[in-house]
């Protein structure tokens, strides 16, 4: 396969002006200081031969520590982000408690060429924001998922 694949979950809660939507702020040093384009939807690679939706389900779990959610899964496409990875995404209407989560970890030389290896978590926060919030708060190559989510919810 040439690129890599993610696929992932978007969940979502209330309607009209009071949807908002459940992202992940990304772990490790890189991102801890950044906010603004620096959170994501709990999404993760396919193993080889992994169908999408069960990657998203198993990747979910992965990064939050919590089952996915049972609902209607709506397909949101695909979108390629800068790094050429693809994307795929579900939205899905559920509600969770931010507080529940335990994130999974991830394991990285830190600091740089140290030849230390230290743990981080997958995420390090999970908030709901409203969708002019998510907008500002997301990776930019992911923003097609929130415009597809709003025709979703819109009607």
């Amino acid at each position: 396969m040439a690129g890599k694949r993610s696929a992932g979950l978007l969940l979502h809660r209330g309607r009209g002006d009071d949807v908002e939507v459940l992202l992940g702020h990304m772990g490790g040093p890189f991102w801890a200081k950044k906010d603004a384009a620096a959170w994501s939807l709990p999404k993760g690679e396919l193993d080889p031969d992994e169908e999408p939706e069960a990657a998203a389900r198993r990747e979910f779990e992965e990064e939050l520590g919590l089952p996915a959610p049972s609902g209607e899964y709506v397909s949101l496409g695909e979108v390629k982000q800068s790094g050429g990875k693809v994307v795929t995404a579900w939205a899905v209407e559920a509600d969770l408690d931010p507080a529940a989560v335990v994130p999974g970890t991830f394991s990285m030389e830190w600091p740089p060429r140290s030849g230390k290896q230290q743990e981080f978590p997958e995420v390090d926060r999970v908030e709901w924001f409203p969708l002019a919030v998510a907008r500002e708060k997301l990776l930019k190559g992911q923003l097609p998922f929130l415009d597809r989510l709003v025709a979703l919810v819109s009607g």
